[in-house]
């Protein structure tokens, strides 16, 4: 990688974005903060001696050409995305340029593998929407318990978090695709997605030690209903919440992060719980963490990190296990997480 390239962040002020604006500072990249606030983006860039400040509104295509050029990537992470993916979206492929974002909301994935998929292969382009805590990481779990694999009856994703207290960011995406769904629910059974009214299932998951068992929600669908089935064939995909962090996110009370050291991590830690069945077999991998927005920086530096430099394995849209060696991407997030991958016997923290 080329020392100092510039790499747009939009949305940089928001809380995961000042997360991946540090973090791409510590990659040795050079940071161009963007987004549709000018005023919290000078107060950002106050700390930022000599950082490069460019305003842009989704709907404006001349600042936001502007705000990526002379990049050689954007990472969008301002929510909602289904107001901003799709116009910086256009905005990268003008530049020819990689994008990604962090979104974690399901319809604005969905809309960017069905409206860019065939523009984005033919122009050569890469396109990594979902390039965060969630989505992207469980697909890379996903992937690699599947090993050589391309096709599944059941994928699982339980999320172990010890709580939850969701960021001005998550509350509106969270309304937005409240909005669009009409108070419906969303679920990936019988190899496809569907809508459907009523409650979420109650039931017990036999997380790993030390967490152990834990009452969760069942169907509590987060962006790995998008991202796992773009590349393999799968009859369901179900996540999983632990009740508590649940409760949190839903209760219009609950703080937004704080800081618990130097960092500016929380401290709220994950447990993440993958298993695939297929064939009568059944393959696992576990993930654990810290603070789920703080670790979506590395993720995603990661992943840009190994687009600039070729280490990919398709063009267009493409979810994370897609796109790169899955095991080899899990263990190079050391220290930040740590994994147990089938037959690795564990790797990282």
């Amino acid at each position: 990688m080329e020392s100092g390239q510039a790499v747009t962040v939009y949305g940089a002020y928001g809380h995961t974005g000042r997360f991946v604006v540090a973090e791409l500072l510590r990659r040795g990249f050079t940071p161009v903060l963007s987004g549709r606030d000018a005023g919290k983006l000078k107060d950002l860039a106050a700390s930022l001696p000599g950082a490069d400040v460019r305003p842009a509104a989704v709907d404006d295509p001349a600042a936001l050409d502007d705000a990526l050029a002379g990049s050689v990537a954007v990472v969008n992470c301002a929510g909602p995305f289904a107001t901003t993916a799709a116009p910086v979206v256009e905005a990268a492929l003008r530049a020819g340029i990689p994008y990604l974002d962090v979104a974690a909301e399901i319809e604005a994935n969905l809309d960017t593998f069905t409206h860019f998929a065939e523009r984005a292969k033919a122009a050569g382009a890469v396109v990594v929407p979902a390039m965060a805590f969630y989505g992207g990481f469980g697909d890379l779990l996903v992937t690699a318990a599947m090993g050589d694999r391309t096709a599944a009856e059941e994928v699982h994703v339980a999320y172990g978090l010890s709580g939850w207290h969701p960021t001005a960011g998550t509350r509106a995406a969270g309304a937005v695709s409240r909005e669009r769904r009409g108070g419906r629910r969303v679920r990936y059974t019988g190899g496809r997605l569907e809508y459907v009214e009523g409650a979420l299932p109650a039931l017990e998951w036999p997380f790993p030690g030390p967490l152990g068992p834990r009452a969760v929600l069942g169907e509590f669908s987060m962006a790995d209903v998008v991202t796992v089935p773009s590349h393999f064939a799968v009859g369901e995909v179900c996540t999983y919440m632990t009740v508590e962090a649940a409760g949190e996110l839903a209760a219009p009370d609950t703080p937004a992060p704080s800081a618990a050291d130097a960092s500016g991590r929380s401290g709220q830690t994950f447990v993440v719980d993958v298993v695939v069945r297929s064939d009568g077999e059944e393959r696992r991998a576990v993930a654990r963490g810290r603070d789920i927005y703080a670790v979506t920086a590395p993720l995603v530096v990661e992943a840009l990190d190994r687009i600039l430099t070729g280490r990919t394995r398709t063009v267009g849209v493409a979810s994370a296990g897609e796109i790169f060696d899955a095991p080899d991407f899990l263990r190079a997030l050391s220290p930040h997480v740590s994994v147990e991958l089938p037959g690795s016997g564990g790797a990282g923290a």
